[in-house]
């Protein structure tokens, strides 16, 4: 028998729990942020972008691998491994309190969309020089998560610059993100967001890839209560509620360009990331699908998992199935693009404060490598673009004080 539970119900104890962990609290935004320091360095170590404080070993060990010749998989368990060794060091005098992997670490080549995170099993997928490469993950401390993606091409650098529509690709991509980023103020409907991301790619000559979503990130709620739609049609835009975005909120922004059509495919590649429905309850028939629930429960909580990190794969491989069919997981199935065509990935993690707007998660493309003969020429998208995340404080001249002959004294 399935069950699924009210998305509106909770117990007071939760309500209060939720209520405790808002922006509004210093110690949640640090936390926030320290998630987010985790999810940007291991990107940098993934992808060898800038020199870095870090462990020899695996600064050697990157500069070995991301290359022409790098196994995907490899690559994957890299940024898992860091995700849950930096995070394994901290808070540890709270035995309580949850931490690691937000998202698992994905990595999508050419007109892979998203989501691709092989098993150890599968024929091994190798980098090649010219390949566009997404990579997807997230990290989080006491369920407040910070994701990030970024785009890289294999072998660009400043000696082996990017041009072209790949170029135009990331370029516009990366402006739409940050466009979108500045546009999360207090008030804005995420329908005006949708229209700029939109017409960003419209500028760029490429196009967004249908109905994807960026989500409000809550505590242990990947995908939270408000989302914005990216080249949504007709009967899709009906289904995310029109919604004004409010200080004190925390977002996860994920813009993908293609040089196609837009339009999503699955094809026979397997699915390995899922999460745990929390709303659903099942009796489990089988004890490999128990046991496999159990280990979920334990090691995952709330939080996306890849088949990939469980140790006894035909197990894990086994376990899921009943549990996906019976609506206790979530499954993030691998989507693509037409053959042929090409698609990026941007995402930032942004925390809408009082005082502005917080980047916490994401990092900056390398404009000295890539090299697009387009830019945002819209007069209003430009001055979104060129705004600061915090506004500049207005200096506030002082007040001459009487002196005590009668005349002011400056």
């Amino acid at each position: 028998m399935v069950r699924k539970h009210s998305e509106s119900s909770c117990s007071s104890e939760d309500c209060q729990d939720h209520e405790e962990y808002t922006l509004s609290d210093d110690a949640v935004v640090t936390k926030y942020q320290v998630a987010a320091e985790i999810t940007n360095v291991v990107l940098k170590v993934i992808f060898s972008l800038t020199i870095f404080t870090f462990s020899c070993f695996f600064f050697q060990e990157v500069i070995a691998n991301v290359k022409d010749g790098a196994a995907v998989g490899d690559l994957c368990d890299l940024g898992d491994k860091l995700i849950q060794e930096k995070t394994g060091m901290l808070y540890k005098k709270d035995k309580n309190m949850t931490k690691g992997i937000a998202m698992p670490t994905c990595i999508s080549v050419d007109n892979c969309i998203c989501h691709f995170t092989p098993l150890r099993s599968e024929a091994p997928v190798i980098l090649k020089d010219g390949q566009v490469v997404k990579i997807d993950l997230g990290t989080h401390i006491d369920g407040l998560i910070a994701t990030a993606a970024h785009t890289v091409v294999v072998g660009a650098s400043k000696d082996n610059k990017v041009t072209g529509k790949i170029a135009d690709l990331l370029c516009g991509t990366y402006d739409a993100l940050e466009i979108a980023i500045r546009s999360l103020r207090p008030e804005t409907f995420n329908y005006d967001i949708t229209n700029r991301i939109d017409q960003v790619a419209a500028e760029y000559g490429v196009t967004p890839v249908e109905n994807m979503l960026s989500h409000q990130l809550e505590r242990n709620e990947i995908e939270g209560a408000k989302n914005i739609i990216q080249n949504s049609g007709e009967k899709k835009r009906g289904e995310v509620e029109k919604v004004k975005i409010e200080k004190h909120e925390a977002w996860a922004i994920d813009v993908l360009f293609t040089t196609g059509k837009g339009q999503t495919k699955e094809t026979n590649t397997r699915t390995t990331v899922f999460r745990k429905d929390e709303r659903v309850s099942y009796q489990l028939k089988m004890k490999a699908s128990r046991v496999f629930l159990h280990d979920v429960n334990k090691q995952h909580g709330p939080m996306p998992f890849s088949l990939r990190g469980f140790e006894e794969e035909v197990k894990a491989k086994m376990g899921v199935v009943e549990c996906e069919k019976n609506g206790l997981l979530v499954p993030y199935p691998v989507l693509y693009e037409k053959e042929g065509e090409f698609v990026a990935q941007f995402k930032a993690t942004v925390l809408v404060m009082p005082n502005g707007l917080l980047k916490i998660a994401g990092l900056p493309l390398d404009s000295e490598v890539y090299k697009s003969k387009f830019s945002v020429k819209d007069e209003i998208l430009q001055k979104i673009l060129a705004s600061a995340l915090k506004p500049k404080k207005k200096k506030v001249a002082k007040k001459p004080v009487p002196a005590a002959n009668g005349q002011q004294k400056e």
